[in-house]
């Protein structure tokens, strides 16, 4: 992964998570469940955002997707069925829900963008790979 793309993506992951622990603070705490889940998932985003900048292993790469994938779907399910009994509407509150939302589909393109750009190849990462004869 090179360095550019290491370090958008790290921006973006630290961007959601920056945006998570502020709607934390601003109320998010006293939410049941959703509360320590915004708290942790800001703190792993934070965290994975400053691992990136020191170097860019495939798992690491995968925390980053899997963070903002999780986060995506936790946005997905509190506006549709409800996450935990919480639920909202639309991109409320604004501008945090969008900018996260962004935020988050920008780590999943670059991180694929990377891999890609690397040759990573899922079969040989699984060790599923048939060796030549």
């Amino acid at each position: 992964m090179n360095l550019l793309l290491r370090i958008a993506t790290a921006g973006c992951l630290a961007a959601t998570g920056f945006l998570h622990a502020q709607l934390y603070v601003g109320g998010y705490r006293v939410i049941p469940v959703i509360g320590p889940a915004f708290l942790a998932q800001a703190s792993a985003s934070m965290a994975v955002a400053l691992l990136l900048l020191a170097g860019s292993p495939v798992l690491l790469r995968l925390a980053a997707a899997g963070l903002a994938a999780g986060a995506l779907a936790g946005f997905v399910l509190s506006r549709t069925t409800g996450l935990f009994g919480f639920s909202e509407r639309g991109f409320q509150p604004a501008p945090q829900a969008l900018l996260s939302v962004l935020a988050e589909v920008a780590v999943l393109v670059l991180v694929a963008v990377a891999l890609h750009r690397d040759g990573f190849r899922w079969r040989e990462a699984a060790g599923t790979e048939k060796m030549p004869s």
